[in-house]
């Protein structure tokens, strides 16, 4: 099963299933997927919510930050993420594009990219620390 079949199976019962997220191509060290914007994304004032977009680039980072876990990690939480917005959507696709920075032992650092699949244009760069878990001894 490739990583991003893993990626949809494990999202089914949280946020991201709830979201529609979908899981295009998960090679080392990179996430990708995308939505279909919906009325459920959308804040009241008629664009895409700030919560979405940063629930969509979080969730690449972290999709391909377990994929990319060191020998002997067992998982991973969030000690930082940033988004800045520039863009929006009120209909159509919106993808996300996230990259490895660093890959550290004891942390790593991923950059998104989410952008409006109809005019190709960024609507947020999302960067994020993780900080990898081990079994307590």
């Amino acid at each position: 099963m490739s990583d991003a079949a893993r990626f949809a199976d494990r999202q089914a019962v949280g946020l991201p299933g709830l979201l529609g997220f979908e899981w295009t191509d998960a090679p080392p060290g990179l996430a990708r997927g995308r939505f279909e914007l919906q009325a459920h994304h959308l804040a009241a004032n008629g664009y895409l919510h700030a919560a979405t977009v940063v629930a969509l680039a979080d969730t690449a980072c972290g999709f391909g930050c377990l994929a990319a876990l060191p020998p002997g990690a067992t998982s991973f939480t969030t000690a930082e993420l940033k988004a800045n917005f520039i863009g929006t959507a009120r209909q159509g696709g919106v993808s996300c594009e996230a990259r490895l920075l660093h890959g550290g032992r004891t942390t790593q650092v991923w950059d998104a990219t989410v952008r409006n699949e109809a005019t190709g244009k960024s609507i947020a760069l999302f960067r994020c620390t993780q900080i990898i878990l081990y079994p307590i001894p």
